[in-house]
């Protein structure tokens, strides 16, 4: 597990058209997630430890948004052959032991991982409902695994603002977690 940390948002980039196969075997593209007030596309993954320290935020977060108009989806794009705890089957378990209400899609290929520049577990990338990105932040501190509480997570705050205004905060704080598990050539 190597520690990596999300760059500065790119504010204003364009969101990248994908068509994935999601975890109920649905063709899910930009264009079914693409919410009235705004878009969450979020690098997950199964096994990586900050995901699972968040998880459950994560779905209570989302589930909040679609009130505001936000639509969510989970893109998982690490190899499956060198960590098969990431594979198909385990992204259905996942989804399902963990009740999202957002699709969970199968990056194979790890083109749209590469598209988006994602570079960790978890990465979020919040969209206004231009498709341009607004937030590339963290969900919350976490300390030692556990997370920080105290109120609304960063990620909600932020992608409420971008609901009702159209903007991130100018103020970003870089999600940490496992790097993205390459396919080496």
């Amino acid at each position: 597990m190597s520690l990596t940390k999300t760059p500065i948002c790119d504010f204003g980039k364009k969101a990248d058209h994908f068509e994935l196969k999601s975890t109920d075997h649905k063709i899910i593209s930009l264009n079914d997630i693409n919410g009235e007030k705004g878009t969450l596309i979020m690098f997950i993954c199964n096994h990586c430890p900050y995901v699972k320290a968040v998880i459950e935020e994560i779905v209570s977060d989302c589930k909040h948004l679609e009130k505001d108009g936000i639509k969510s989806v989970a893109i998982m794009s690490n190899d499956t052959v060198n960590y098969p705890e990431d594979s198909f089957e385990k992204m259905i378990e996942f989804s399902n032991n963990n009740k999202f209400g957002f699709p969970y899609i199968f990056d194979e290929k790890q083109e749209i991982a590469k598209k988006y520049n994602a570079v960790c577990t978890p990465d979020f990338f919040g969209y206004n409902n231009n498709l341009e990105l607004q937030y590339r932040g963290r969900i919350r501190e976490l300390k030692d695994l556990k997370p920080v509480q105290g109120g609304d997570s960063d990620l909600l705050k932020a992608m409420k603002m971008i609901a009702k205004t159209g903007v991130g905060p100018k103020e970003q704080i870089p999600s940490m977690g496992c790097n993205i598990k390459w396919i080496k050539n």
